[in-house]
């Protein structure tokens, strides 16, 4: 697979043009504190679009990746309550998340139920717990480790102060280069595509396609999980509203980094390209006082252009 397709440079032109436009039209957009400080607004976002990507290549879909989100939270205060301290609460964190991603898993590839259909149930059904248990109320007081996981920078920790390298972003990067190196340069990565592409064909070629779905579920909780984990230290609390609505922002990021929805193709450059371009847009247009009403129909018209776009340019390329 080449590392640059035509689509993912198209993403890289798009965030070039983004940075010149706003570093023009908007004071102080293009300052290292500001370039930095937007991080915070898609490092977790960008965590459930990683997961997201190799289920959606794998030819699977999480809707309720956002609400795993919301119960692994919850699960970190419970734990608090309880009288954990940090390891005992980031590890209710991710049991939650693997138990939430392993139901999902079992419903796709025991039942042989639809992953959609799955997954908006449990979007509801997680949600609804965590909407349930909380009521109006919020838990807060977190332990000091996580305020700093959620809003401090890579140069502080390190005692090197020009690093401005926020600490959520730098494990965005991590894990996007130990999935992208799993995808594009592992055995385990070929065989997604495979599943994605033709799942039949892989069953019969010796490729143990369930197995993989249920681990990708389970993955996809455990990114949740991270990702609760960095959002409640960086926001300070348990809500009942967290992350509500995040899993259309990150499958656009998946779909806009040129992820075929129907499976079988799609990269973590193009992704992680796709994360950076909408973070920093919507940045921005947070900026310029933009509504939040305005910035969510924008998301709907990307999503669809995302999708539009592409094969417009495939099928170009097959008339040429």
């Amino acid at each position: 697979m080449k590392a640059w397709n035509t689509w993912e440079r198209v993403l890289l032109a798009l965030l070039v043009l983004l940075l010149a436009v706003f570093g023009f039209a908007q004071p102080g957009f293009m300052t290292p504190d500001a370039l930095a400080d937007s991080t915070f607004n898609f490092s977790e976002k960008g965590i459930l679009a990683l997961a997201l990507a190799l289920l959606i290549i794998a030819g699977e879909i999480d809707l309720s990746i956002a609400a795993i989100l919301a119960l692994c939270s919850l699960a970190m205060g419970y734990a608090m309550k309880a009288g954990a301290g940090p390891v005992g609460m980031t590890l209710a964190a991710f049991l939650t998340g693997a138990v939430a991603g392993a139901v999902n898993g079992v419903l796709v590839t025991r039942y042989k139920l639809p992953s959609i259909v799955v997954t908006i149930g449990t979007l509801s059904l997680y949600r609804g717990l965590a909407l349930v248990a909380l009521g109006d109320q919020a838990i807060s007081g977190y332990p000091e480790v996580f305020s700093t996981l959620g809003n401090s920078y890579v140069g502080e920790l390190i005692g090197v102060r020009w690093l401005i390298i926020p600490i959520e972003f730098a494990i965005l990067l991590v894990f996007a280069v130990l999935v992208g190196v799993t995808l594009h340069r592992t055995v385990a990565g070929r065989r997604l595509y495979a599943i994605g592409a033709n799942p039949i064909a892989a069953r019969f070629s010796g490729i143990e396609v369930d197995r993989y779905r249920l681990a990708l579920f389970v993955f996809a909780g455990l990114m949740a999980a991270l990702a609760a984990i960095m959002l409640t230290g960086r926001i300070g609390s348990t809500r009942p509203n967290i992350a509500m609505g995040w899993e259309l922002d990150a499958i656009t990021m998946v779909i806009l980094g040129g992820v075929a929805i129907e499976g079988g193709r799609g990269s973590i450059v193009g992704t992680m390209l796709a994360v950076l371009l909408l973070g920093l847009f919507t940045f921005a247009m947070g900026m310029a006082n933009v509504t939040g009403i305005v910035m969510s129909m924008v998301i709907g018209v990307l999503l669809i252009v995302s999708m539009v776009l592409p094969r417009l340019l495939q099928g170009r390329r097959v008339a040429a």
